[in-house]
């Protein structure tokens, strides 16, 4: 068995990149797979985030005895440049994995499969409607890391030239005051949302998005954009270090996102 870690404090992207990272590797190699918990001090409960919408990971007790594996992390001037871990794909049983795993190497042979893993239940969005998917919380305490009025301001401009005026936004977000931020510097009058299983479900099913730094996002439009050629998804380049302007987590470019 292959055995990935989920960690109390991590938010539902990051669980979800480990997990289905962990069991492609378990299928591509014949093993049997598991995830168990981590407390890394965050002080809350584990639980999988995704748990209303999202079918549970198989869980299993800390497996004592287990070797571990650590994907491979690059600091390069304090930035993490961590990318795709080629020895991943030399793991063996008995395995106890640890990483990011959100480079797309680590599962797009594996689309069909993951999409059945995250199947979630369809949600009809208009072809007029572009939703925004907006990080604030603890984001806002990082300078290098929030994405600024420029950001916003310019990939809904990009949305509005692309399909007129006409386009409506809706608004999915942790932080309700950043996304009222949002709709007001854009003058978008836009819904803001904060509904982690209506946000998730709208990004993996609207066909145009605007989204943030986070993880959250990652994996919805990945498998909106496979499913239906004619979907964009704006995101930013340098990823975590946009307002820096180096980049940071090259694991998260993905093919098929527009970066501005």
């Amino acid at each position: 068995m292959v055995i990935g870690k989920l960690y109390n404090g991590s938010g539902l992207g990051n669980m979800l990149h480990r997990y289905i990272a962990t069991r492609v590797l378990a299928l591509d190699k014949g093993f049997d797979y598991g995830m168990v918990y981590i407390d890394d001090g965050a002080g809350k409960e584990p639980g999988f985030k995704g748990k209303f919408f999202i079918e549970q990971p198989k869980l299993v007790d800390y497996p004592i005895g287990y070797k571990v594996w650590n994907e491979k992390k690059v600091i390069e001037n304090g930035i993490d440049i961590r990318s795709y871990d080629p020895e991943f794909n030399f793991i063996e049983d008995g395995i106890l994995i640890d990483g990011e795993f959100q480079d797309e190497r680590y599962w797009e042979h594996r689309e069909k499969e993951v999409n059945e893993w995250l199947k979630v239940e369809p949600l009809e969005m208009p072809d007029d409607l572009c939703v925004i998917g907006i990080r604030g919380g603890e984001f806002k305490l990082f300078p290098d890391l929030y994405l600024t009025e420029d950001y916003w301001l310019f990939a809904i401009m990009e949305m509005q030239i692309k399909f007129g005026n006409k386009l409506r936004f809706e608004i999915h977000t942790d932080d309700i005051e950043a996304g009222e931020w949002v709709s007001k510097i854009a003058n978008i009058n836009a819904k803001v949302i904060h509904d982690i299983g209506l946000n998730w479900r709208s990004m993996r099913y609207a066909k145009y998005a605007i989204i943030a730094n986070s993880s959250f996002y990652i994996l919805p439009r990945w498998l909106k954009q496979h499913e239906d050629k004619e979907a964009i998804t704006i995101s930013p380049h340098f990823w975590a270090r946009r307002n820096t302007r180096i980049w940071c987590l090259p694991q998260n470019f993905y093919k098929c996102f527009l970066y501005i």
